[in-house]
Protein backbone atom coordinates (compact mmCIF):
# COMPACT_ATOMS: atom_id res chain seq x y z
CA UNK A 1 0.00 0.00 0.00
CA UNK A 2 0.85 3.63 -0.42
CA UNK A 3 1.92 4.28 3.17
CA UNK A 4 3.85 1.19 2.94
CA UNK A 5 6.25 2.16 0.18
CA UNK A 6 6.92 5.60 0.94
CA UNK A 7 7.76 4.59 4.37
CA UNK A 8 10.36 1.75 2.72
CA UNK A 9 11.36 4.79 1.05
CA UNK A 10 12.30 6.81 4.10
CA UNK A 11 14.09 4.53 5.77
CA UNK A 12 16.35 3.55 2.14
CA UNK A 13 16.75 7.06 1.23
CA UNK A 14 15.26 9.57 2.91
CA UNK A 15 12.79 11.98 2.08
CA UNK A 16 15.21 13.61 -0.38
CA UNK A 17 17.91 12.96 -2.69
CA UNK A 18 20.78 14.54 -2.60
CA UNK A 19 21.70 16.27 -5.92
CA UNK A 20 25.47 16.47 -6.98
CA UNK A 21 26.17 19.56 -5.27
CA UNK A 22 24.93 18.28 -1.42
CA UNK A 23 21.63 20.38 -1.42
CA UNK A 24 18.30 18.53 -1.38
CA UNK A 25 16.66 17.77 -4.49
CA UNK A 26 14.26 21.36 -5.33
CA UNK A 27 15.71 23.17 -2.46
CA UNK A 28 17.22 25.61 -4.81
CA UNK A 29 14.27 26.29 -7.02
CA UNK A 30 10.28 26.50 -6.99
CA UNK A 31 8.23 24.93 -9.90
CA UNK A 32 5.33 27.03 -10.72
CA UNK A 33 3.37 24.08 -10.98
CA UNK A 34 1.78 20.49 -9.46
CA UNK A 35 2.02 17.64 -11.01
CA UNK A 36 -1.09 16.96 -13.10
CA UNK A 37 -2.03 13.81 -10.73
CA UNK A 38 -5.58 12.83 -9.16
CA UNK A 39 -6.28 11.51 -5.97
CA UNK A 40 -9.56 10.03 -4.78
CA UNK A 41 -11.31 11.48 -1.74
CA UNK A 42 -11.61 7.50 0.38
CA UNK A 43 -13.72 7.32 3.19
CA UNK A 44 -11.92 6.64 6.28
CA UNK A 45 -14.65 5.56 8.65
CA UNK A 46 -12.72 5.39 12.42
CA UNK A 47 -12.51 9.06 11.47
CA UNK A 48 -15.59 9.78 10.25
CA UNK A 49 -16.87 8.03 13.74
CA UNK A 50 -14.55 10.04 15.88
CA UNK A 51 -16.09 13.53 13.98
CA UNK A 52 -19.54 11.50 14.39
CA UNK A 53 -19.04 11.14 18.13
CA UNK A 54 -19.85 14.81 19.02
CA UNK A 55 -23.01 15.08 16.50
CA UNK A 56 -25.36 16.68 19.11
CA UNK A 57 -22.16 17.52 21.88
CA UNK A 58 -22.25 20.95 20.65
CA UNK A 59 -26.15 21.54 21.23
CA UNK A 60 -26.18 19.77 24.48
CA UNK A 61 -22.97 21.35 25.83
CA UNK A 62 -24.49 25.10 25.13
CA UNK A 63 -27.46 24.02 27.23
CA UNK A 64 -25.65 22.77 30.15
CA UNK A 65 -24.03 25.90 29.40
CA UNK A 66 -26.44 28.20 29.85
CA UNK A 67 -28.18 25.73 32.35
CA UNK A 68 -25.00 25.59 35.06
CA UNK A 69 -24.42 29.31 34.68
CA UNK A 70 -27.85 30.44 36.25
CA UNK A 71 -28.08 30.76 40.10
CA UNK A 72 -29.03 27.70 41.82
CA UNK A 73 -27.88 25.83 38.04
CA UNK A 74 -31.29 25.82 37.00
CA UNK A 75 -33.14 27.87 34.82
CA UNK A 76 -36.43 28.34 33.71
CA UNK A 77 -38.02 26.94 30.62
CA UNK A 78 -39.48 30.69 29.62
CA UNK A 79 -35.77 31.82 30.22
CA UNK A 80 -34.27 29.33 27.90
CA UNK A 81 -36.94 29.23 25.27
CA UNK A 82 -36.41 33.20 24.84
CA UNK A 83 -32.48 33.11 24.43
CA UNK A 84 -31.72 33.88 20.55
CA UNK A 85 -29.11 31.05 21.10
CA UNK A 86 -31.32 28.10 21.87
CA UNK A 87 -33.43 29.63 18.86
CA UNK A 88 -30.74 29.22 16.58
CA UNK A 89 -29.79 25.75 17.42
CA UNK A 90 -32.94 24.20 18.20
CA UNK A 91 -35.26 26.15 15.72
CA UNK A 92 -38.34 26.15 17.55
CA UNK A 93 -39.82 25.20 21.19
CA UNK A 94 -41.04 22.26 20.17
CA UNK A 95 -38.10 21.20 19.26
CA UNK A 96 -35.83 22.38 22.10
CA UNK A 97 -38.24 20.42 24.73
CA UNK A 98 -37.82 17.82 22.38
CA UNK A 99 -33.80 17.80 22.50
CA UNK A 100 -33.90 18.00 26.36
CA UNK A 101 -36.32 15.31 26.85
CA UNK A 102 -34.41 13.09 24.55
CA UNK A 103 -31.72 13.56 26.95
CA UNK A 104 -32.70 12.69 30.33
CA UNK A 105 -29.44 11.49 31.32
CA UNK A 106 -28.39 14.94 30.78
CA UNK A 107 -30.92 17.59 31.61
CA UNK A 108 -33.83 16.94 34.16
CA UNK A 109 -37.19 18.56 33.55
CA UNK A 110 -39.43 19.73 35.96
CA UNK A 111 -42.35 22.30 36.33
CA UNK A 112 -39.92 24.20 38.03
CA UNK A 113 -37.70 24.55 34.76
CA UNK A 114 -34.64 22.77 33.58
CA UNK A 115 -31.71 21.26 35.70
CA UNK A 116 -28.91 19.17 35.36
CA UNK A 117 -28.98 15.49 36.13
CA UNK A 118 -26.26 14.74 39.33
CA UNK A 119 -23.90 12.94 37.10
CA UNK A 120 -24.38 16.08 34.08
CA UNK A 121 -23.23 18.26 36.97
CA UNK A 122 -20.24 16.29 38.24
CA UNK A 123 -18.78 16.32 35.00
CA UNK A 124 -19.67 20.17 33.98
CA UNK A 125 -17.50 20.87 37.26
CA UNK A 126 -14.79 18.60 36.68
CA UNK A 127 -14.89 20.64 32.93
CA UNK A 128 -14.46 23.83 34.99
CA UNK A 129 -11.52 22.50 36.88
CA UNK A 130 -9.86 21.20 33.82
CA UNK A 131 -10.43 24.39 32.02
CA UNK A 132 -8.94 26.44 35.45
CA UNK A 133 -6.25 23.84 35.23
CA UNK A 134 -5.02 24.00 31.67
CA UNK A 135 -5.23 27.98 31.41
CA UNK A 136 -1.69 28.54 30.59
CA UNK A 137 -1.82 26.19 28.10
CA UNK A 138 -5.29 27.47 26.40
CA UNK A 139 -4.09 31.29 26.61
CA UNK A 140 -0.42 30.02 24.85
CA UNK A 141 -2.34 28.41 22.20
CA UNK A 142 -4.63 31.82 21.86
CA UNK A 143 -1.52 33.83 21.28
CA UNK A 144 -0.04 31.16 18.63
CA UNK A 145 -2.99 31.23 16.73
CA UNK A 146 -2.95 34.59 16.67
CA UNK A 147 0.96 35.06 15.79
CA UNK A 148 -0.41 33.24 12.66
CA UNK A 149 -1.93 35.53 11.09
CA UNK A 150 -0.08 38.70 9.22
CA UNK A 151 -1.97 41.42 11.32
CA UNK A 152 -1.21 39.69 14.64
CA UNK A 153 -4.91 39.89 15.51
CA UNK A 154 -8.53 38.07 14.16
CA UNK A 155 -11.79 39.29 14.39
CA UNK A 156 -14.03 38.47 17.48
CA UNK A 157 -16.04 36.56 15.44
CA UNK A 158 -13.88 34.22 13.97
CA UNK A 159 -12.36 33.24 17.33
CA UNK A 160 -15.96 32.14 18.16
CA UNK A 161 -16.03 30.00 15.17
CA UNK A 162 -12.85 28.62 16.76
CA UNK A 163 -13.94 28.81 20.40
CA UNK A 164 -15.06 24.74 20.79
CA UNK A 165 -11.93 23.78 18.82
CA UNK A 166 -9.87 25.74 21.02
CA UNK A 167 -11.32 24.81 24.06
CA UNK A 168 -12.45 28.57 25.31
CA UNK A 169 -14.70 28.65 27.57
CA UNK A 170 -17.70 30.02 26.67
CA UNK A 171 -17.53 33.65 28.81
CA UNK A 172 -13.52 33.78 27.56
CA UNK A 173 -14.43 37.64 26.31
CA UNK A 174 -14.66 38.50 30.32
CA UNK A 175 -13.04 35.11 32.28
CA UNK A 176 -9.96 35.03 30.42
CA UNK A 177 -9.06 37.92 28.33
CA UNK A 178 -9.14 40.56 31.31
CA UNK A 179 -6.19 38.92 32.59
CA UNK A 180 -3.97 38.76 29.96
CA UNK A 181 -3.72 42.74 29.37
CA UNK A 182 0.06 42.31 28.12
CA UNK A 183 -0.92 39.68 26.16
CA UNK A 184 -4.36 40.45 24.63
CA UNK A 185 -6.37 43.81 23.62
CA UNK A 186 -9.95 44.48 22.32
CA UNK A 187 -10.25 47.23 19.49
CA UNK A 188 -12.50 48.12 17.29
CA UNK A 189 -10.73 49.88 14.28
CA UNK A 190 -11.85 53.42 12.40
CA UNK A 191 -14.60 52.46 10.08
CA UNK A 192 -14.92 48.48 10.77
CA UNK A 193 -17.89 47.39 12.43
CA UNK A 194 -16.40 44.35 14.02
CA UNK A 195 -14.23 44.12 17.29
CA UNK A 196 -10.97 42.23 16.78
CA UNK A 197 -8.68 40.53 19.34
CA UNK A 198 -4.90 41.78 18.77
CA UNK A 199 -2.10 40.16 20.12
CA UNK A 200 0.50 42.97 22.00
CA UNK A 201 3.26 40.88 22.88
CA UNK A 202 5.73 38.41 20.38
CA UNK A 203 7.47 35.33 21.99
CA UNK A 204 9.98 33.82 19.88
CA UNK A 205 9.45 30.83 22.60
CA UNK A 206 5.95 30.04 21.13
CA UNK A 207 7.02 31.03 17.32
CA UNK A 208 8.14 27.29 16.60
CA UNK A 209 5.80 24.95 14.80
CA UNK A 210 5.20 21.40 15.71
CA UNK A 211 6.42 20.11 12.76
CA UNK A 212 9.80 21.42 14.04
CA UNK A 213 9.43 20.59 17.83
CA UNK A 214 9.10 17.30 16.39
CA UNK A 215 13.00 17.63 14.22
CA UNK A 216 14.16 17.73 18.09
CA UNK A 217 17.18 20.07 16.90
CA UNK A 218 18.11 18.95 13.96
CA UNK A 219 17.70 20.06 10.67
CA UNK A 220 14.22 21.91 9.69
CA UNK A 221 15.29 23.15 6.13
CA UNK A 222 13.31 20.36 4.36
CA UNK A 223 10.63 19.15 7.48
CA UNK A 224 8.32 16.22 5.52
CA UNK A 225 4.80 16.03 6.92
CA UNK A 226 3.71 12.85 8.28
CA UNK A 227 1.83 10.91 6.27
CA UNK A 228 -0.45 8.38 6.21
CA UNK A 229 -3.49 6.67 4.14
CA UNK A 230 -7.08 5.08 4.70
CA UNK A 231 -6.04 1.39 4.60
CA UNK A 232 -6.37 -0.21 1.06
CA UNK A 233 -5.52 3.27 -0.57
CA UNK A 234 -3.88 2.99 -3.76
CA UNK A 235 -1.23 5.67 -4.97
CA UNK A 236 -0.37 5.63 -8.72
CA UNK A 237 3.80 5.30 -8.98
CA UNK A 238 3.22 9.22 -10.29
CA UNK A 239 1.45 10.38 -7.30
CA UNK A 240 3.85 8.65 -5.06
CA UNK A 241 6.84 10.43 -7.66
CA UNK A 242 4.95 13.92 -6.88
CA UNK A 243 4.87 13.42 -3.10
CA UNK A 244 8.10 12.22 -2.22
CA UNK A 245 9.71 15.30 -4.16
CA UNK A 246 7.00 17.85 -2.58
CA UNK A 247 8.07 16.60 0.80
CA UNK A 248 11.25 17.11 -0.11
CA UNK A 249 11.19 21.10 -0.69
CA UNK A 250 12.31 23.77 1.63
CA UNK A 251 10.26 24.23 4.40
CA UNK A 252 9.01 27.98 5.83
CA UNK A 253 7.84 28.10 9.53
CA UNK A 254 4.13 29.28 9.37
CA UNK A 255 5.04 31.92 12.15
CA UNK A 256 7.75 32.89 9.74
CA UNK A 257 7.69 36.13 6.99
CA UNK A 258 6.39 34.07 3.51
CA UNK A 259 5.58 37.31 2.10
CA UNK A 260 9.43 37.21 -0.13
CA UNK A 261 7.61 33.41 -1.53
CA UNK A 262 5.86 32.99 -5.10
CA UNK A 263 2.57 31.87 -4.35
CA UNK A 264 1.93 29.75 -7.47
CA UNK A 265 5.12 27.91 -6.59
CA UNK A 266 5.30 24.31 -4.56
CA UNK A 267 7.29 25.95 -1.90
CA UNK A 268 4.50 28.19 -1.15
CA UNK A 269 1.98 25.23 -0.92
CA UNK A 270 3.98 23.98 1.39
CA UNK A 271 4.01 26.45 3.64
CA UNK A 272 0.44 26.81 3.23
CA UNK A 273 0.16 22.79 4.43
CA UNK A 274 2.44 24.06 7.30
CA UNK A 275 -0.19 26.98 8.61
CA UNK A 276 -3.05 24.22 8.47
CA UNK A 277 -0.83 21.50 9.68
CA UNK A 278 0.37 24.05 12.74
CA UNK A 279 -3.79 25.58 13.30
CA UNK A 280 -5.09 21.64 13.92
CA UNK A 281 -2.21 21.11 16.51
CA UNK A 282 -3.70 24.63 18.23
CA UNK A 283 -7.13 22.48 18.67
CA UNK A 284 -7.97 20.56 21.48
CA UNK A 285 -9.15 17.52 19.04
CA UNK A 286 -6.98 18.02 16.10
CA UNK A 287 -9.97 18.95 13.81
CA UNK A 288 -11.80 21.74 12.71
CA UNK A 289 -14.98 22.55 10.32
CA UNK A 290 -13.83 23.80 6.93
CA UNK A 291 -16.14 26.66 7.44
CA UNK A 292 -14.36 27.91 10.34
CA UNK A 293 -11.19 28.73 8.90
CA UNK A 294 -12.58 29.71 5.14
CA UNK A 295 -12.86 33.55 5.85
CA UNK A 296 -9.16 33.62 7.23
CA UNK A 297 -7.31 33.78 3.51
CA UNK A 298 -6.34 36.95 3.68
CA UNK A 299 -5.75 36.90 7.21
CA UNK A 300 -3.03 34.16 6.88
CA UNK A 301 -2.13 35.40 3.77
CA UNK A 302 -2.83 32.82 1.58
CA UNK A 303 -3.80 32.27 -2.25
CA UNK A 304 -7.34 32.14 -3.33
CA UNK A 305 -8.87 28.50 -2.75
CA UNK A 306 -6.34 27.77 -0.27
CA UNK A 307 -8.55 25.57 1.66
CA UNK A 308 -8.06 23.14 -1.39
CA UNK A 309 -4.73 21.90 0.47
CA UNK A 310 -7.14 19.81 2.00
CA UNK A 311 -7.73 17.76 -0.96
CA UNK A 312 -4.69 18.14 -2.69
CA UNK A 313 -3.04 16.12 0.75
CA UNK A 314 -5.23 13.37 1.61
CA UNK A 315 -2.59 11.78 3.35
CA UNK A 316 -2.23 14.87 6.14
CA UNK A 317 -5.27 15.88 6.31
CA UNK A 318 -9.05 13.75 6.38
CA UNK A 319 -11.80 15.57 5.18
CA UNK A 320 -14.70 14.06 6.95
CA UNK A 321 -18.39 14.70 5.50
CA UNK A 322 -20.59 13.59 8.12
CA UNK A 323 -22.96 15.33 10.33
CA UNK A 324 -23.87 17.74 7.02
CA UNK A 325 -20.15 19.48 7.05
CA UNK A 326 -16.81 19.04 6.11
CA UNK A 327 -14.57 18.94 8.99
CA UNK A 328 -10.73 18.83 8.58
CA UNK A 329 -9.34 15.90 10.68
CA UNK A 330 -5.03 15.84 10.78
CA UNK A 331 -4.36 12.42 10.35
CA UNK A 332 -1.00 11.86 12.31
CA UNK A 333 -2.84 12.56 16.04
CA UNK A 334 -5.15 9.58 15.64
CA UNK A 335 -2.86 7.23 14.11
CA UNK A 336 -5.17 5.48 12.22
CA UNK A 337 -7.80 5.10 14.99
CA UNK A 338 -10.87 7.06 15.83
CA UNK A 339 -9.46 7.99 19.32
CA UNK A 340 -6.69 10.60 19.13
CA UNK A 341 -2.99 9.39 20.55
CA UNK A 342 -2.07 9.88 24.44
CA UNK A 343 0.69 12.54 22.95
CA UNK A 344 -2.09 14.60 21.49
CA UNK A 345 -4.50 14.18 24.07
CA UNK A 346 -5.62 17.38 25.70
CA UNK A 347 -7.47 16.90 29.29
CA UNK A 348 -11.02 18.36 27.80
CA UNK A 349 -11.04 15.54 25.10
CA UNK A 350 -11.54 13.02 27.95
CA UNK A 351 -14.41 14.86 29.61
CA UNK A 352 -16.37 15.62 26.05
CA UNK A 353 -15.87 11.86 25.26
CA UNK A 354 -17.60 11.38 28.82
CA UNK A 355 -19.97 14.09 27.85
CA UNK A 356 -20.92 11.94 24.43
CA UNK A 357 -20.87 8.58 26.45
CA UNK A 358 -23.87 10.34 28.40
CA UNK A 359 -25.58 11.41 25.68
CA UNK A 360 -25.56 7.90 23.92
CA UNK A 361 -26.81 6.49 27.22
CA UNK A 362 -30.43 8.18 26.54
CA UNK A 363 -30.94 6.85 23.40
CA UNK A 364 -32.49 2.89 22.82
CA UNK A 365 -29.61 0.24 22.19
CA UNK A 366 -30.59 0.41 18.49
CA UNK A 367 -30.10 3.87 18.01
CA UNK A 368 -26.93 4.32 19.84
CA UNK A 369 -25.45 2.24 16.99
CA UNK A 370 -26.73 4.30 14.85
CA UNK A 371 -25.14 7.00 16.49
CA UNK A 372 -21.53 5.32 16.39
CA UNK A 373 -21.81 4.94 13.11
CA UNK A 374 -22.75 8.37 12.38
CA UNK A 375 -26.31 7.98 11.31
CA UNK A 376 -28.51 9.33 14.56
CA UNK A 377 -31.88 10.17 13.75
CA UNK A 378 -34.17 11.33 11.16
CA UNK A 379 -33.26 14.58 10.67
CA UNK A 380 -29.53 13.81 10.10
CA UNK A 381 -29.77 10.64 7.50
CA UNK A 382 -27.76 11.44 4.45
CA UNK A 383 -25.17 13.45 5.96
CA UNK A 384 -22.61 11.35 4.33
CA UNK A 385 -21.33 11.81 1.35
CA UNK A 386 -19.62 9.69 -1.24
CA UNK A 387 -16.11 9.79 -2.50
CA UNK A 388 -15.22 11.81 -5.57
CA UNK A 389 -12.05 13.08 -7.19
CA UNK A 390 -9.99 16.00 -6.85
CA UNK A 391 -7.42 17.35 -9.35
CA UNK A 392 -4.13 18.24 -7.97
CA UNK A 393 -3.01 20.57 -10.57
CA UNK A 394 -2.84 24.56 -10.29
Amino acid sequence: MAWRWLRASTARRGWWDAAPSGTPLFAAEQRATLVNVKLKWVKDRALDAAVSRERHLRTAHHLLDLVFSRPGHRISRSDLLAEKSTQRLCGSAYSLLEFLSRYHTMFALSRGGVSLTDVAFVLRQREVDCLFATEDDLVARLRRLLMLTLPRSLPLHTVDLLRWDLGLPSDYRASILPRYPDHFVLEQPEGDERVWLRLLSWDDLLAVSELEKSADGGDTTCLPFPVSFTRGYGLRSKCMTWLREWQALPYTSPYADASGLDRRTDVSEKRNVGVFHELLHLTVAKRTERQNVSNMRKLLGMPQKFTKVFERHPGIFYLSRVCGTQTVVLREAYGGGSQLLEKHAHPLVAIREEYSTLLRAALPPRTRGKARHGSFSRQDEGCEVGGDEFELSK
